[in-house]
């Protein structure tokens, strides 16, 4: 990855981790899924509201704390997933964490097209350490869609 790329992608990540887009709570929202990373303690709940078919998203937020990565993780997940549906949103979790676990030299000809402003954490393959940072988020949005408000919350762990 060029100096300049891996620039404006530490940019972005700071931006979103100062300034979370989405983090409010949705009233009434579908599906309320809280997320715990027990390693360094980044916490929140992910809140989903669906569309009238319930397939798809209509409106996502994430209020919690924790690291920049992790903030910023979950404020572009929720700008991401927002008018997708449960399939397109499970494809991007898949797509996306392909991504950051693969070998750090592969990470970024896996940020494809698909992921747009997700392909910012292509960066985060070479710090394994920080893959649970950068996933908690995503983990609570596969557990909501695929086990309902049944799921508990989810643990990176």
């Amino acid at each position: 990855m060029t100096s300049d790329l891996r620039d404006l992608y530490q940019d972005v990540i700071l931006d979103h981790g100062k300034r979370p887009r989405n983090a409010r709570v949705i009233e009434g929202a579908a599906f309320v899924q809280p997320a715990y990373n027990p390693l360094c303690g980044d916490k929140g709940t992910l809140y989903l509201s669906m569309d009238s078919t319930g397939q798809k998203i209509a409106d996502a937020a994430y209020v919690g704390h924790g690291c920049s990565i992790s903030t910023a993780s979950a404020s572009i997940m929720t700008d991401f997933v927002r008018g997708k549906t449960r399939q397109e949103a499970l494809r991007t979790f898949d797509l996306f964490h392909d991504m950051i676990t693969a070998p750090p030299d592969e990470a970024i000809h896996r940020a494809v097209e698909d992921l747009g402003k997700l392909s910012v954490f292509s960066g985060v393959a070479e710090f394994p350490a920080r893959v649970k940072c950068a996933t908690l988020a995503w983990h609570a949005l596969k557990a909501a869609l695929t086990e309902g408000p049944a799921a508990g919350p989810v643990s990176t762990e």
